[in-house]
């Protein structure tokens, strides 16, 4: 019987899936958001709310917690410098789950794992410089035709 056996395994060893969620969390804390199944995401909320939580108190013993399970260190000093102090007065509820489409390749629901407060920035237009079409010179002597 599986009475309060809670853990999603998504068809991986403990080992693997260990490495595959710190591995997604890291990616969360650089990119601010990550694509992946909907399985994937809710595992992976969980490592990084708890990982936010640690890297609230910021203590060392809790650095050194976080990076035990992130296997990071650039992750571990973005996610104590840049994402805790933006959820100081947040208890919980760090991360959302936004899902998309279908995967064409095997129908897998996909799903966005992102910040709530770190709102990815839509894509401004770039401001283009007029094309310059003066013709580059070329020495008067090299154009000779007979």
């Amino acid at each position: 019987m599986r009475h309060l056996k809670r853990t999603a395994k998504l068809g991986r060893t403990s080992e693997h899936r260990n490495a595959m969620l710190a591995n997604l969390v890291c990616s969360l804390i650089k990119h601010k958001r990550v694509t992946t199944t909907v399985a994937k995401a809710r595992a992976a909320r969980s490592v990084a709310e708890k990982m936010v939580t640690l890297g609230k108190k910021g203590a060392i013993h809790h650095r050194r917690l976080a990076a035990a399970r992130l296997h990071q260190e650039d992750a571990v000093k973005i996610l104590f410098k840049e994402i805790a102090p933006a959820f100081k007065d947040r208890n919980g509820g760090y991360t959302r789950i936004v899902k998309m489409n279908q995967r064409q390749g095997d129908s897998a629901q996909r799903a966005i794992l992102e910040w709530v407060e770190f709102i990815a920035p839509e894509a401004a237009p770039a401001e283009s410089k007029p094309a310059e079409t003066a013709v580059p010179e070329t020495k008067s002597g090299a154009d000779k035709t007979s």
